[in-house]
């Protein structure tokens, strides 16, 4: 029996999004980039998940073999759906970071300010390709430092052992419908619609 994926509720209604996240997205981009897109890499790791029940593993090359692109779209499609579950989970706040006093204080211990945290992350997530993220992490294999990483699609420069605690979604389909081509405004309005509080339960959660 193949383990079945879970489409993870958002911390508040499709209703309350159109309004908590519209300084960030417009109600149309909330409801499709959720409800369409992001149920979309759930659904695909269910159906990569049958379809590897029966997939020849003899079969198996380093060229072309079914299990080897299922095996290939099954982490595609898991990191998606991570950097989306806690994508929506850190929006729709007022943005104040004094309201996650732990992980403001170990970002600035990083950083040094948190405006340089901001410039830092801002800077990462511009510089992903057209589909891409930017990532504050938190190193908990290695060195237990916070990170801003820049990750192409959903896995490309991600590390591992690195907990996503802010992702910011760049693909074009984030913020085209509403900004245009002016990613960097995007970037402004998220960092200024963070929910602190769930960030810091995030780091408290994670961190040593």
């Amino acid at each position: 029996m193949s383990y079945e994926w879970k489409f993870k509720p958002r911390p508040y209604t499709d209703e309350e999004a159109k309004k908590l996240l519209a300084p960030v997205v417009d109600a149309e981009t909330t409801d499709w980039h959720y409800n369409t897109h992001h149920k979309g890499y759930v659904t695909a790791l269910n159906n990569i998940e049958k379809g590897l029940e029966t997939a020849d593993r003899a079969a198996a090359n380093g060229n072309y073999s079914q299990v080897g692109e299922l095996k290939r779209r099954l982490t595609w499609n898991h990191a998606g759906t991570v950097l989306h579950d806690v994508y929506w989970e850190v929006m729709g706040g007022d943005g104040n970071p004094s309201k996650g006093p732990e992980v403001k204080a170990a970002i600035e211990k990083e950083f040094g300010t948190f405006d340089a945290w901001k410039a830092d992350f801002k800077a990462a997530a511009v510089s992903a390709k057209l589909s891409g993220w930017g990532v504050l992490v938190y190193d908990q294999l290695y060195s237990g430092r916070l990170l801003n990483v820049l990750v192409d699609e959903h896995h490309y420069g991600a590390i591992w052992g690195g907990i996503p605690l802010i992702p910011v979604d760049v693909f074009e389909h984030a913020y085209y419908h509403k900004d245009g081509p002016k990613r960097a405004v995007y970037i402004d309005n998220f960092i200024a619609n963070l929910h602190w509080g769930r960030i810091n339960d995030r780091y408290r959660k994670y961190a040593r």
